[in-house]
């Protein structure tokens, strides 16, 4: 156990900042800060964030963590914020100065933050800016009510009415909400710093008369909970504060505190919060304070900000009263050290803060109670399906609901429901997403559409009634924005939430910039930031026995594996002593993906932020911190899936084509839904849609098959049923397919009658995956058939002990299990023999064995989308167009043009807002928004006003706006040659045109006229760059502009194939270098991944060995005959671009 310090003076920190909440201003987590003051011998350390309680969840785990360790340690919860007398005057004022536009947009983008950073020497001055007008307060919560009251300060601070770069509080909120809540005056930023500054001009006399003011106001509101807080530096202006903030003790009796406002975690830490502080400004205007220096040492920058103790108080008093030559009572001194003791321990209660679960009340129907509702709601649903005389599935659905009742989610249950109702009255939803999918509870209720009980999936999977977890249902949608925007309105931003992410300093980013801070040249750290990852990942694969998929190394691992970073530590040691102790700490706040929380008054109960314009939580939920459910809340997954997109858009096009339904509404979209693709009314068992699809190998857009090797397995695999899907999804893994179980389950599915199954039961389990174990529920299956009394419950907790190495609990849970499990077999008739070796093969695949419920959920998924490729591939493949990002635009592209679809490019008057079908079943025609850089409004413009028959009608409509259809438009209209149909006789050339239309842009027709006479001899671009534009604006890559039909007969005739169709005997090939992408061997030699494509519009790659820079050349864009070699795992490569390649033409 660890000994604390003895300090001879009771002193507890009731200032204290950390990175969780002071972002770029204090440095270390709240634990570190903690445990830091225990040790140095304090018993209790409040913290106090800048304007926010986002550290309060750290707080109270390590908190419990301490206590459960012995250490007598009391955290107390608190902020420092931000204060003004009155909003009401100040939002006045503010309305003033945003009635000026250039002003309103230059501080736009400034009124958008949930990371506010402290600009600490701005706020100890006086603030000429009215718009960031504020003055720091203490703010301490006695008791849960006093918290309470704070999470409510907070919440309201970050209000929009209250909030410009920083939250805002006033005398009329804290008097609203000050029961139970103790209140100091802070800093050389604080209230009474405020009243100093701002009359300090006009002499004593006017700093005492404000200071007076403010501590009648403070009193009238806190009474003798207002406090006046003195602090130790070398700054001459803190001590004139401190003389008159004994003024106002003595003249009002407020009593007095010390506080060390410490701002990292241990005195050592001191260098790097500076450098951290002056991250925070790289890339803005740097504050005038900050040096490009750091100091040499504490005593130039004239404090020490660590959570000292009542013996470090007194020395630091002593030190800087005397540097700054000002005498004070040391009786007084002592008693505002020592008085924070009182405070910490006599008046503020020892309390963690309430955690009791929220959910909303509305959700439960009056008079009912929750589980009444759930149940009443449950039966019903099962009759809608026609289950309700089925014994199986009400005797599965009674577990269900008790588990559920005995647990305490009944609610939970009913809120998800709320949200899937209001889902899918506007969107497509999923199948069902994780573990959830093994509830009955939530098909019948319609959250899932997956049969848990038809699919054997369990429902102890997603909840065990032994387990102390909360349940978590990810919920995918086709427009989580959009649905969360719905929610919020309908039902309050303060009852829905969405959940915090916090953006950490990660090693690339942080090696940049500090050594962009330090001047070390760029180039040298560049070579060192593009290769360590690279080098890293194969050693730290070896080190996990990952052979196969993608895995990006840790922190430690880059540290440990990367030579080059080690040698460029090396030689700036302090750059690795700053990347060590700042790696990991806050750097942003963002949004979760999907999470939020849901339940009514959230901002009683947590102290909301609001980051963008959105009210958001303080806390985070995720695979880093699990903070919010330890304090009482359900995290909600709303996630999008652009695959439900891609589906509705498909039905569209289906139902306009075949339905003649000329503009689907969602109803007409979720009808069709529900007719043909809900996996109720879909044929799994149809062949013809995997012969055709996962046989054939015709990928575009189908979900979970987008990579090469995945497809490449599929093939192999030759699925036939949903099961197949489910399974080889799985085993597409890291973990599997280093264990080389494709290749094994292919054997077994081509040849089952060679596999033995150890008993009946075993393959009653296994049968359906071909004798292996690919589903973590088959190993809780088993372990339940097979096993002596063995719950469902009990199996599902050995899935979890078997991935969990160590002799502690749940080794001795293992250990009972595994007796139950061997006495089972020995009385079902079992070999001993046979019986380990089972036991042995759950222990070989927990670690790789996968969630059923989730891989058939998602399987689902993948077979809709192969269905409506099989029965309507044109308008499934215009939907893949639409929905494909920016990134993947040619890809795709090339991926319909493989498929056999002929592109019709963008023309003005042709092209519309998504992709549309041609006038037959194999073209499609591209849109306006497909043009890189052309905004929906400029297209709104081209739609609302063609057609245009000449250049004249496009450029001087009397109707059209031109300030939404700008020169940057034009520009890209012309170089895409959308505009190429209305470029008559007139124009010598592209470039002639593209000079008239869009550079020398000109108001008058008249004018317009004389530019093309005067500029009719403009040369033309080159066909190189006109090829460029075309693939650069476009994604279209102009196969028959780059290679003439007289060289593919040709090539041809000689029998030399196109890369896609390679012939491993001649080795000839021909192609298109599209990309070059340089890259290092871990030895530190040069070679290039050469991305090319053929008339099979086919993109392939080439990796080109021994490169010299130097003197190989590959041209873009131009067509190569070259002899390759071809390795079925390893793909196209050669070991001399110089003697293997020859441009062609």
């Amino acid at each position: 156990m660890i000994q604390p310090k003895k300090s001879n003076i009771d002193f507890v920190g009731l200032h204290a900042h950390s990175v969780a909440g002071s972002i770029f201003d204090a440095m270390g987590y709240p634990q570190e800060h903690m445990d830091f003051a225990y040790k140095n011998g304090c018993n209790a350390l409040a913290l106090t964030d800048h304007g926010n309680m986002n550290g309060l969840a750290y707080q109270v785990l390590h908190a419990k963590k301490m206590h459960a360790a012995g250490h007598d340690f009391k955290p107390i919860y608190g902020c420092e914020a931000y204060f003004i007398p009155s909003i009401a005057e100040w939002r006045e004022d503010y309305e003033k100065v945003m009635e000026d536009k250039k002003k309103r947009r230059a501080h736009a983008k400034e009124d958008q933050s949930g990371a506010t950073i402290e600009d600490e020497d701005a706020s100890k001055k006086a603030i000429k800016s009215i718009l960031n007008r504020r003055r720091h307060l203490i703010l301490l919560a006695q008791n849960q009510t006093g918290l309470n009251n704070i999470f409510k300060l907070i919440s309201e601070s970050y209000k929009a009415e209250n909030y410009y770069r920083y939250p805002r509080m006033d005398y009329d909120l804290l008097a609203k909400y000050s029961e139970g809540v103790i209140a100091a005056s802070a800093c050389l930023g604080g209230v009474y710093a405020g009243n100093y500054w701002k009359n300090r001009e006009d002499g004593p006399e006017a700093v005492l008369d404000a200071m007076r003011d403010t501590t009648r106001r403070m009193m009238d509101i806190f009474g003798d909970r207002w406090y006046g807080e003195l602090q130790w530096n070398n700054i001459p202006e803190q001590h004139e504060l401190n003389q008159y903030i004994i003024k106002m003790h003595e003249e009002f009796g407020i009593k007095l505190i010390s506080t060390a406002d410490s701002h990292y975690p241990n005195p050592d830490a001191w260098r790097d919060r500076e450098l951290y502080k002056r991250l925070g400004w790289l890339g803005k205007s740097k504050p005038d304070y900050e040096d490009t220096e750091l100091p040499a040492g504490t005593d130039d920058i004239g404090y020490e900000l660590y959570p000292k103790n009542g013996d470090q108080m007194w020395e630091s008093y002593k030190k800087y009263s005397a540097e700054c030559n000002v005498e004070y009572d040391d009786s007084l001194v002592m008693n505002s050290i020592t008085e924070t003791h009182r405070i910490a321990h006599e008046r503020i209660s020892n309390f963690y803060p309430d955690n009791t679960v929220r959910l909303p009340d509305f959700v439960v129907p009056a008079n009912l109670t929750a589980t009444q509702a759930l149940t009443s709601l449950s039966i019903d649903g099962l009759k809608s399906l026609d289950l309700h005389k089925n014994t199986e599935y009400i005797e599965r659905l009674k577990h269900e609901l008790h588990v559920i009742d005995d647990r305490g989610f009944s609610k939970y249950f009913l809120t998800m429901k709320a949200i899937s109702d209001r889902a899918s009255k506007e969107m497509l939803t999923g199948p069902g997403r994780g573990s959830a999918a093994g509830s009955l509870v939530a098909y019948v209720l319609g959250i899932t559409q997956v049969d848990p009980i038809k699919y054997g999936l369990l429902f102890s999977r997603f909840l065990r009634s032994d387990a102390t977890d909360y349940p978590d249902i990810d919920y995918d949608v086709a427009d989580p924005m959009k649905l969360k925007e719905m929610l919020i309105e309908e039902w309050g931003e303060d009852t829905v939430a969405p959940i915090s992410n916090w953006n950490t300093l990660q090693l690339r980013s942080l090696i940049k910039d500090i050594s962009k801070f330090y001047g070390i040249p760029f180039t040298e750290v560049n070579a060192v930031t593009g290769r360590m990852l690279h080098e890293a990942k194969a050693p730290a694969k070896k080190k996990h026995g990952i052979k196969a998929g993608i895995y990006n190394p840790t922190f430690e691992e880059v540290m440990e594996f990367s030579t080059t970073l080690q040698a460029f530590l090396r030689k700036y040691p302090h750059v690795k002593t700053h990347v060590e102790a700042l790696y990991g700490q806050v750097r942003s706040c963002s949004r979760h993906a999907g999470g939020v929380v849901v339940a009514e008054n959230l901002d009683q109960y947590m102290p909301l932020i609001n980051s963008g314009g959105v009210r958001q939580t303080p806390w985070s939920e995720g695979q880093n911190v699990r903070h919010l459910e330890p304090m009482g809340f359900i995290k909600f997954d709303i996630l999008g899936l652009s695959t439900l997109r891609m589906i509705e858009g498909c039905i569209e096009h289906v139902l306009r084509r075949h339905h003649g339904v000329d503009n689907p509404s969602f109803e007409d979209v979720r009808d069709f839904y529900n007719n043909n693709l809900h996996p109720d009314q879909i044929d799994f068992n149809d062949q013809q849609v995997y012969e055709n699809v996962f046989h054939a190998g015709k990928w575009a857009g189908i979900f979970q098959f987008t990579e090469g090797g995945a497809q490449d397995f599929c093939k192999l695999a030759k699925p036939t049923s949903l099961i197949d899907i489910s399974a080889i999804t799985s085993i597409y893994r890291p973990g599997p397919l280093s264990a080389d179980v494709d290749k094994q389950f292919v054997e077994a599915k081509e040849s089952p009658q060679y596999i033995r199954y150890l008993s009946e039961e075993v393959q009653e389990i296994t049968e359906e995956t071909y004798g292996f174990l690919i589903f973590q529920e088959q190993i809780a299956l088993l372990a339940h058939k097979l096993g002596k009394d063995l719950t469902l419950d009990e199996g599902n907790l050995l899935r979890k002990l078997l991935t969990k190495k160590g002799t502690g609990k749940g080794n001795e849970a293992k250990t009972k299990i595994y007796e139950k499990f061997m006495q089972g077999c020995r009385e079902k008739g079992m070999q001993k023999v046979d019986s380990q070796k089972l036991w042995d093969t759950f222990e070989y695949f927990s670690g790789y064995g996968f969630n059923k419920s989730h891989a058939v959920s998602y399987s689902i998924l993948s077979f809709q989308c192969a269905w409506l490729m099989n029965y309507y591939p044109v308008e499934w493949m215009a939907a893949f167009l639409d929905k494909e990002p920016e990134s993947r635009k040619e890809k795709a592209i090339n991926i319909a043009k493989k498929h056999g679809f002929d592109i019709e490019t963008v023309d003005i008057n042709r092209s519309g807002m998504v992709w549309e079908i041609g006038d037959n079943d194999s073209t499609l025609v591209q849109p306006l928004s497909s043009i890189k850089g052309l905004g929906e409004k400029a297209i709104e413009q081209v739609l609302n006003h063609r057609p245009f028959y000449t250049i004249e009608e496009f450029l001087f409509h009397d109707e059209m706006s031109y300030s939404k259809l700008n020169k940057k438009c034009l520009d890209v209209l012309v170089r895409s040659e959308a505009l190429s149909p209305l470029m008559d006789e007139r124009f010598t050339n592209m470039k002639h045109f593209w000079y008239c239309v869009a550079v020398d842009r000109v108001r008058k027709a008249n004018k317009f006229h004389e530019n093309i006479e005067l500029t009719k001899n403009e040369n033309d671009f080159t066909e190189e760059e006109k090829i460029q534009y075309l693939v650069d604006l476009t994604g279209i890559f102009p196969m028959n502009r780059v290679v003439d039909e007289g060289i593919i007969r040709k090539l041809s005739e000689k029998y030399v194939p196109p890369i896609s169709e390679y012939d491993p005997d001649l080795q000839l090939t021909w192609f298109i270098p599209r990309d070059i992408i340089p890259k290092k061997t871990k030895n530190g030699k040069t070679y290039w991944i050469v991305e090319v494509i053929d008339s099979t519009s086919s993109v392939t790659k080439i990796k080109c060995w021994g490169v010299r820079p130097e003197k190989d050349m590959i041209h873009i864009n131009r067509p190569y005959l070259a002899k390759l070699d071809f390795d079925p795992q390893w793909g196209f490569s050669t070991r001399s671009i110089r003697h293997n390649f020859r441009l062609l033409g």
